[in-house]
């Protein structure tokens, strides 16, 4: 009805006023929104990961795959992974940015007292979703989001997490080889649009089996690495032939590394300790203690003195930097060896010549990292990170919000080739960097400045009437035509 409020020769400008409106319309806006979200292509990233492939071992050997990766893309020469230098607890930290505490994944082998529970990495207790809950991993917040995820036996990634599996994955399999693998992940990256995954994530056993059998120090672990850049290689090939490798982003990386033992270095908890006052909890060189009611102060007055080569923490008492502490899984008394030295209840159980699980600022325990693709810079190399860091860099290249986490952007982005325009600052609590928004404002400027055009012309044309027709205006109030302005048009 207001149409017929207003002079018949302004009414064609009000229909395209109307018409432009409709432009900037909530209606509109979303579906340009949608339409960017869904039709153009989203990043693509693989993340690879080597277990306790350690820092040093491209040296070692020729590694021409790897040095191909450093060339043409980035490399870091220090990663601080996360306490305890473990396999699962790493890995879970790689895919939510958070510490062990704070996921839940304190260690390969666990009690839960709330839950009376114990998990084991070689029982299907590790099936159990209650003990991943604590976090969100990586490729449950890119579903959310409206992206695809790929995984290839990576820990944890064929569980039920928050009611989510990966778009595609691989029930974990140790004798599935790792070129089948890298074969599957590959026909994940290529299929159909609306079908590809937008983030991989692909896992290998070596060299740790090897590591942990030979010792990181025997000659024998030289073929193994060799092995290993032969294996990268043939990842990079497939990339190639499948015309992905120009376009998927690839992080090659580690959990941990690994320390040579010896036979000579065996701590007995035998020879200070009754086995009836404790129950033991997780394998050397970090082992947590369960003390049998009403026995802590004894178990510990027993321990805390024990062997020169034996760190003895009280739960409150263990370092504040290791941020292994406020869990319920984290045991009371926590023993911690020094580099090299094992610790068992007595030598007739099994002993390796080469482990992990130490203090991670010690060098043997670092992992290696490199990464190369579209969101990289080019033969660049960065002196540290902390393990952390990596998930909201993977967040941020895969144009997605990352959920709270104890990494930073800001540590990291200087090995983007096109560093982000907002900073986070850094923390070694929760961040939540800015969100990156996928659609083009383009329309809604173009629409906006045809508005004001319209609206410029309709206020000229308004005035040169009145001013012409006044004497027949007398009658009519201005009032009439501020509703028309003011809400019928919601500026």
């Amino acid at each position: 009805m207001l149409i017929y409020m207003i002079p018949g020769g302004c009414r064609p400008l009000f229909y395209l006023l109307a018409m432009v409106l409709t432009l900037v319309s909530p209606h509109t806006l979303n579906h340009h929104e949608h339409q960017d979200h869904s039709e153009k292509e989203r990043p693509k990233l693989l993340l690879v990961s080597f277990d306790g492939f350690r820092w040093d071992y491209i040296y070692r050997v020729p590694t021409p795959n790897f040095r191909s990766i450093m060339d043409e893309g980035v490399k870091v020469e220090f990663v601080e992974n996360i306490y305890i230098t473990k396999t699962y607890p790493n890995h879970y930290s790689m895919v939510t940015g958070l510490y062990a505490e704070m996921h839940g994944i304190v260690a390969n082998e666990m009690y839960d007292p709330a839950l009376n529970l114990s998990f084991s990495m070689e029982t299907d207790s590790v099936y159990d979703s209650r003990w991943w809950e604590q976090a969100v991993p990586l490729w449950v917040t890119v579903q959310k989001d409206g992206g695809r995820s790929g995984a290839a036996m990576w820990p944890g990634s064929d569980v039920l997490i928050h009611g989510m599996f990966p778009t595609q994955y691989l029930q974990y399999n140790a004798s599935v080889s790792f070129e089948t693998r890298v074969q599957q992940i590959i026909e994940w990256f290529s299929a159909p649009k609306g079908e590809a995954v937008d983030f991989g994530i692909l896992y290998w056993e070596e060299p740790d089996e090897s590591g942990h059998n030979l010792g990181p120090q025997s000659p024998l672990m030289d073929a193994i690495i060799a092995g290993i850049d032969e294996k990268l290689g043939f990842l990079m090939n497939e990339l190639k032939k499948s015309g992905l490798y120009e376009k998927v982003n690839l992080i090659v990386t580690s959990d941990h590394g690994m320390a040579q033992l010896s036979p000579e270095k065996i701590i007995e908890l035998d020879q200070y300790l009754d086995r009836d006052l404790y129950t033991w909890v997780d394998k050397s060189p970090v082992v947590g203690i369960l003390p049998k009611e009403g026995k802590f102060d004894e178990v510990y007055g027993l321990l805390a003195d024990a062997n020169p080569n034996l760190v003895v923490y009280r739960k409150d008492d263990i370092p504040e930097h290791f941020h292994y502490q406020h869990n319920v899984r984290i045991m009371p008394i926590l023993l911690e060896a020094k580099e090299g030295w094992t610790i068992m209840q007595n030598r007739t159980g099994l002993f390796m010549l080469g482990n992990h699980g130490y203090n991670n600022t010690l060098r043997d325990m670092q992992p290696i990292f490199v990464a190369r693709g579209p969101a990289f810079r080019q033969n660049y190399v960065k002196t540290s990170m902390r393990s952390v860091d990596l998930y909201p860099l993977m967040c941020h290249i895969l144009a997605i919000r990352p959920l709270p986490n104890n990494g930073s952007l800001l540590n990291v982005q200087d090995l983007l080739s096109l560093e982000p325009t907002t900073s986070t600052p850094i923390s070694t609590h929760f961040t939540v960097p800015p969100k990156i928004h996928r659609y083009s404002y383009a329309p809604v400027v173009g629409s906006f400045i045809g508005v004001v055009m319209v609206l410029g012309f309709l206020v000229v044309y308004v005035i040169l009437v009145t001013l012409k027709q006044r004497p027949a205006l007398k009658h009519r109030s201005w009032e009439m035509s501020q509703p028309l302005l003011q809400e019928d048009l919601h500026l």
